[in-house]
């Protein structure tokens, strides 16, 4: 954290959290009506990072609801966004909103207890119906601290509440539900979600379970982008079903080329500080999350966590200023509606476009790995020297393309400058296309 000029903190959180439960039908427009429910009491965590210097920070507050699927408190949205956040002065905080983060019960079983029982043995949580309000009451610590302040003094100017896949089933219950209730969040990042969401309320509470296919409500006046990959429109998430059309808060964005999850989540983000244009590169690796997972075929090495960084800084930049967000085109879909239609390198058509996709050295995809956790990982298959030789007779024209393809994707506001510069450098420097 030093080495670019952040600190990290963690502080433990309590009070009495209340479950939701509706009070009419749940339509699949997202315009939800609920009314408290039960309360419970929780003890729970936060994690904080900041910039060192109080001067550096920007104003905005990126709280990250953690993702438990793997049994564990997971911050997918950090990792992919985390070199942004940190070259532009944002404040993270991630908040431990579910039980099986902290009491555990899913794969890995590395939950907060098992991790370190001494520390976080005192924790408490009441279970998932009580999730959203502990969310709710974390970031409104963040915002409007009473007593201890995690801020230290930095004044909040903005907040964007992030998650990703199974924390962006729950943002979306969140933004449908809650969201209209409270005054805490001023933007949304629905990053990976499926075709429905999150129940509302679960056992031991009342059961409020959501419609098969669930839309974020129109009718709201804080904007969300829904960042959606390959794999999220298909392999069992389904979202195409969910697909809508952008309205004055809400912009769907489809990332041509990426996946649920991919080799920069897993590997290549916990050693990236931003400055280095080697992340640039595509590689061709089976370990998903090594030592846990190994797929058979090599894992999506896309453009996702480029994306994801444009996707924060046009919130922020939406709230902020006032200019919302640039709506992006569809992915294309084939005939069946169970794929894509591709070009001639194997890559899709429409959605937002990148050089991994436009000036490939691979087919990139959200696809194509068969079940389990691989499933999400999607593939990478490497261009052999023929193959490039063929797209690029001289390392002159990939060098232009891939220049062109970058500034068109800055130009629509899908990639930041920073991130571009990496590219361009990566494009000069690779051996990838001999000269």
């Amino acid at each position: 954290m030093a080495e670019v000029g952040y600190q990290e903190k963690e502080y433990f959180i309590s009070g009495i959290a209340t479950s939701y439960v509706n009070s009419e039908e749940l339509q699949s427009d997202g315009k939800w009506s609920v009314m408290e429910g039960e309360g419970a009491e929780y003890n729970s965590r936060i994690v904080v990072q900041r910039p060192i210097d109080a001067d550096d920070f920007n104003g905005t507050v990126v709280v990250e609801w953690f993702n438990v699927s793997g049994g564990l408190d997971a911050a997918p949205d950090w990792l992919q966004t985390h070199t942004e956040l940190h070259r532009e002065g944002y404040v993270w905080v991630g908040v431990s909103a579910q039980r099986v983060g902290i009491d555990g019960g899913g794969p890995f079983g590395l939950p907060l207890k098992t991790v370190d029982s001494e520390r976080y043995g005192d924790l408490d949580h009441p279970g998932d119906s009580f999730a959203y309000d502990i969310f709710s009451q974390a970031a409104q610590a963040v915002r409007r601290p009473v007593g201890l302040d995690p801020m230290e003094g930095l004044k909040v100017e903005r907040m964007i509440a992030v998650g990703q896949s199974q924390a962006s089933f729950h943002l979306t219950s969140y933004y449908n539900a809650i969201n209209p209730t409270l005054d805490i969040f001023d933007a949304y990042l629905v990053h990976s979600r499926a075709r429905n969401s999150a129940p509302l309320s679960q056992q031991p509470q009342v059961e409020v379970p959501v419609p098969d296919v669930v839309y974020l409500r129109e009718d709201q006046l804080e904007p969300a982008i829904m960042l959606q990959t390959e794999t999220d429109l298909f392999s069992g998430l389904d979202y195409y079903r969910a697909r809508q059309v952008d309205s004055q808060a809400i912009r769907l964005w489809e990332v041509a080329g990426s996946s649920h999850s991919d080799a920069y989540t897993t590997i290549k983000a916990a050693d990236d500080k931003g400055d280095d244009p080697e992340v640039a590169d595509v590689i061709a690796t089976t370990s998903a999350s090594p030592p846990f997972i190994e797929c058979e075929l090599p894992i999506n090495d896309g453009p996702g966590h480029w994306v994801a960084k444009a996707a924060v800084s046009a919130l922020n930049t939406w709230v902020r200023d006032g200019m919302a967000a640039p709506m992006a085109p569809r992915l294309q879909l084939d005939t069946q509606q169970a794929g894509f239609e591709l070009d001639a390198n194997g890559n899709a058509l429409g959605g937002i476009r990148t050089p991994y996709v436009d000036t490939p050295v691979a087919t990139l995809s959200g696809l194509g790995q068969g079940e389990g956790f691989c499933d999400l990982f999607g593939t990478t298959t490497l261009f052999d020297a023929a193959g490039l030789a063929e797209l690029y007779p001289t390392r002159e024209g990939y060098i232009d393309t891939v220049d062109e393809s970058t500034d068109a994707a800055v130009a629509a506001g899908f990639l930041v400058p920073a991130d571009a510069e990496l590219i361009r450098t990566w494009a000069r420097i690779s051996d990838r296309v001999p000269p």
